[in-house]
């Protein structure tokens, strides 16, 4: 495995929110605590997808940046998400999560204005040029709409910026994600989780996981008898994996069901914000079913 800038296992961290829905930063330093400390996490990812940032503001993310950071300290490494379709927006936004100490951006592809990928080139080298922290790439072209996935060539130039350093790749493209590892020196981090061994096998550094927020320990597990060269063992632990993958990913936005989990053992999260609404009961039964299992395999 290569070198891995971020960590191997980075949790694709939930935001928690107090009952009125605002931001609860107390909780969010118990959570990343919880996380780093028990976990099985090394690294963590805030202001991603999966902690609703489409529905925070600018003021809250940078808050939610200076929590953890002082939270979790040398212990953890704190990516902070970024991504805007807007260029000057994003690169705001990198700058406040910098001064916050994050160490490293997540920056996805600029989504819905559907630019070329000379348009995206640009966008991600721009706010690589005004960070002042390494910067991972995320290429998830489900979210982002038809035509905004990283080609090969464009990941390959932007891999020469000193600056760029590694991928969350949600490209569900495992030719390209090879043919990238072999030409250049990114370090890829699934940013799927049932595609995080078959990702490590052609040269991966580790994953930005959302199943890392429920059993961080049997990720980190995997990740480490892969490490070890016993392949054995890292395939039976991420098909033990799957079941709660598929769980948590299948029938409502993957926030929805950790979130309904973590009420249910008593973590910190709270209610979601609209437009995603909460589990109920018989989906919540259905998830801590597939959690159990995964637990005990």
């Amino acid at each position: 495995m290569r070198d891995a800038p971020f960590g191997r296992t980075l949790a694709a961290m939930i935001t928690p929110f107090a009952g009125d829905g605002s931001l609860d930063l107390a909780g969010a330093r118990r959570l990343a605590a919880h996380l780093v400390d028990r976990g099985g996490c090394d690294g963590l990812v805030v202001n991603g997808t999966g902690g609703e940032s489409p529905t925070t503001s600018d003021a809250e993310k940078t808050a939610l940046v200076r929590a953890v950071v002082e939270e979790v300290g040398d212990r953890a490494s704190v990516v902070a998400g970024v991504g805007s379709a807007d260029t000057r927006h994003t690169v705001a936004l990198g700058r406040a999560a910098g001064a916050a100490g994050a160490d490293g951006l997540l920056v996805v592809t600029p989504y819905y204005s559907r630019p070329t990928q000379e348009g995206i080139v640009h966008h991600l080298r721009a706010v690589a040029d005004a960070a002042e922290v390494p910067v991972m790439l995320y290429d998830v072209p489900a979210r982002t709409g038809e035509g905004t996935a990283l080609t090969a060539d464009s990941l390959r130039g932007l891999a020469e910026h000193p600056r760029v350093v590694a991928v969350k790749d949600c490209s569900f493209d495992l030719l390209k994600s090879g043919l990238v590892l072999a030409d250049t020196d990114l370090a890829y981090y699934s940013g799927s989780d049932e595609l995080t061994l078959p990702l490590l096998s052609i040269g991966a550094s580790g994953v930005v996981s959302t199943v890392a927020n429920l059993v961080g320990v049997r990720v980190t597990a995997m990740i480490d008898a892969f490490d070890k060269g016993d392949a054995e063992e890292a395939a039976r632990l991420h098909r033990a994996l799957l079941p709660l993958v598929d769980a948590v990913f299948g029938e409502v936005p993957a926030t929805v069901a950790v979130k309904a989990l973590f009420a249910a053992a008593g973590l910190p999260g709270g209610p979601v914000r609209s437009p995603l609404l909460a589990a109920g009961p018989e989906l919540t039964e259905r998830l801590a079913a597939a959690l159990r299992g995964a637990v005990a395999a």
